[in-house]
């Protein structure tokens, strides 16, 4: 079941309060965390060709390292919104707007060119 970002938020910070964690969660420390999170999603990559890598959700033990640590990153992210007051929902809508505008389709589509690179096909 799909559940949305306000219940998985409410069901982090359930969690962080039953452990008095709240404490030791200042923005500071949960960006660091989020991205320490992020680096260990990374480090199931390190070493590992890229067919290895592809092949990880294909493997149980490897698509529940994947899933464990993604779960690790969304959790820190959440609570990183949260503490700073950002609706993750309208923030990625917003980003989205921005994102068309650096990477119109007739310009990007099916390229990897960073939208500098875009912009100066316009000069």
């Amino acid at each position: 079941m799909a559940e949305n970002l306000e219940d998985l938020t409410r069901a982090v910070l359930a969690f962080r309060d039953a452990r008095n964690w709240a404490q030791f969660h200042g923005l500071r420390q949960l960006i660091v965390a989020l991205n320490l999170e992020a680096a260990e999603l990374l480090e199931l990559t390190q070493w590992q060709s890229d067919a290895e890598i592809e092949a990880l959700p294909g493997d149980p033990a490897g698509r529940e390292a994947l899933a464990d640590e993604c779960a690790d990153v969304l959790a820190y992210l959440l609570l990183v919104a949260e503490r700073a007051g950002i609706d993750l929902g309208q923030a990625l809508r917003q980003k989205l707007v921005k994102n068309a505008q650096k990477y119109p389709v007739e310009k990007s589509h099916g390229r990897r060119d960073k939208y500098t690179v875009l912009a100066r096909e316009d000069d």
